[in-house]
């Protein structure tokens, strides 16, 4: 299993958004990033990743689970662009801000820091472990 973290501004698409949509989920789409792009490439079914808002909040609030692999966006025509579903799996018990993320060494090497602009991003295992930690989330 790999870990990952979407970023998603919460006034365009929500985890209260991302939660309704139950069982079913959602696509994660609209990435026009290649390397965020080939990051959902790479995912698989039972992969889970971190829900993070972004510009209004900046901090990671859920936990989601990658349900489909990736396959063209329906949002568009071009076919170099494609996208995962992700469904909701639990809310954290704290949100873990960027900045709580900045100023701790252990998460200095996190994407999060080093990939600012990078909407589909990896979690390591250590991170993916540590975050849970801080924000009293259960794995």
């Amino acid at each position: 299993m790999s870990f990952w973290l979407f970023k998603s501004e919460p006034d365009a698409w929500s985890w209260d958004q991302q939660v309704a949509k139950g069982a079913a989920g959602e696509e994660w789409t609209g990435v026009r990033n290649y390397q965020a792009r080939n990051n959902m490439r790479a995912m698989k079914p039972g992969d889970l990743g971190f829900f993070y808002h972004s510009n209004i909040g900046k901090e990671m609030v859920g936990i989601v689970e990658v349900i489909r692999e990736s396959a063209p966006d329906s949002t568009t025509e071009d076919p170099r662009w494609d996208c995962v579903v992700i469904k909701a799996v639990k809310p954290l018990n704290r949100p873990v801000s960027l900045d709580e993320v900045k100023a701790d060494p252990k998460l200095a090497e996190m994407a999060l820091v080093k990939s600012t602009r990078l909407s589909v991003q990896p979690v390591t295992p250590e991170e993916w472990a540590y975050i849970l930690k801080l924000s009293g989330t259960e794995a």
